[in-house]
């Protein structure tokens, strides 16, 4: 009879999480047992107690979207007077800002504009590259797909171009959950799994790597959670480009979706056995922009090894009513009352800084 102990020997020992008992820990595994486990497996990973975090800025450059998803409270409709875009003026000022306050990286994102073409994304990059040496972490599948299909090419050309004007990485927005029956109800428009798997193993395969992320709470059930990481695994086996691996929680403020928000429980539990199964997958990021700042430095003993960004600026999230901010000196708080030691990080997941940090949490306040 499969039992929680059992599991979690062999997995500890070495042996590779089957599917059926990842869910069955989902399902029946004891939530302090998983946490243990997973901090374990944490620390033989990353051994010296680091956990890091990254200075970076979140620019949504457009809210208007074709895409219209259900658990989305930041898209706009193109006659919409709430409606945006940003000019490549107003993007360098906010990255020329983002940079003056230590940041190493930019993450552009935005809705499935049909109005941008691949000539709005190279020339901003270009100007980028030209003015700051910073790290351009942008474009999540969905758009990569969009800006292809609005310009009449390939995605593999797509990238190219993209990457030969400034893109270093990828994030890992709109997997959302990688199944297509969840998919189909919550965001009918967007891409399905095997396209979203199909942009990955492709910027991989031209040397860009990227995250990969997953959001819990809307509509799926557990077997979803854990096809979805089966699905991220199999192609980590194939190219080994993911470099972390982000949950985050659907927060149904101001959606069309509505309901209610997974409890701590829930998500502390799926990144715990998150970090038994995606044993290909080194960085496991903690989400307190979701589930707050005490759940993120309680996601430091359930197998996260990192916090992600403090947020100089952030947009989604927000549209949902939830904000929650967080300064260096706290993030480092955070890390050292968890017991860990807090490091600054690149994209990379190059260490930059330890320890003791002469920042001033005022300049860094949007």
């Amino acid at each position: 009879m499969i039992s929680t102990k059992d599991i979690l020997r062999d997995t500890l020992e070495g042996k590779r999480l089957e599917e059926k008992e990842a869910l069955f820990l989902l399902e029946e595994g004891d939530f302090l047992e998983l946490g243990r486990a997973a901090a374990y497996l944490c620390d033989a990973r990353h051994p010296g107690g680091v956990a890091t975090f990254i200075i970076d800025r979140n620019i949504n450059y457009t809210n208007i979207c074709d895409c219209r998803c259900l658990f989305c409270a930041f898209f706009r409709e193109q006659d919409n007077p709430e409606a945006y875009v940003l000019d490549e003026e107003r993007v360098y000022k906010k990255v020329e800002e983002a940079v003056e306050r230590g940041a190493t990286q930019i993450m552009l994102q935005g809705g499935l504009n049909s109005e941008l073409d691949l000539d709005y994304y190279t020339r901003l990059f270009r100007g980028i590259k030209k003015r700051f040496s910073v790290t351009i972490h942008s474009l999540s599948p969905p758009e990569i797909c969009h800006i292809a299909r609005v310009s009449h090419i390939s995605v593999e050309e797509a990238l190219r171009e993209l990457q030969e004007s400034g893109l270093d990485s990828l994030p890992g927005g709109g997997a959302e959950i990688l199944e297509d029956e969840i998919r189909k109800e919550i965001s009918p428009f967007k891409i399905k799994t095997d396209q979203w798997l199909q942009v990955m193993e492709a910027a991989h395969g031209m040397g860009i790597a990227s995250t990969a992320t997953m959001m819990i709470g809307s509509r799926e059930k557990l077997i979803h959670r854990i096809r979805h990481m089966a699905r991220i695994r199999q192609l980590q086996d194939k190219r080994g480009g993911f470099r972390a691996f982000i949950i985050w929680s659907f927060q149904p403020g101001n959606t069309k979706m509505g309901g209610k928000h997974t409890g701590p429980i829930d998500y502390l539990k799926t990144l715990a056995v998150a970090r038994l199964f995606l044993d290909n997958i080194s960085h496991l990021q903690g989400s307190w922009v979701t589930q707050g700042k005490e759940i993120g430095q309680l996601s430091l003993a359930f197998g996260a090894n990192d916090l992600g960004s403090i947020m100089i600026e952030e947009n989604v999230i927000k549209s949902t009513g939830i904000s929650y901010r967080m300064t260096v000196e706290e993030i480092c708080h955070l890390v050292k009352e968890a017991g860990k030691l807090p490091a600054q990080r690149d994209t990379t997941y190059r260490i930059i800084k330890k320890s003791e940090y002469q920042f001033n949490s005022a300049s860094l306040s949007n």
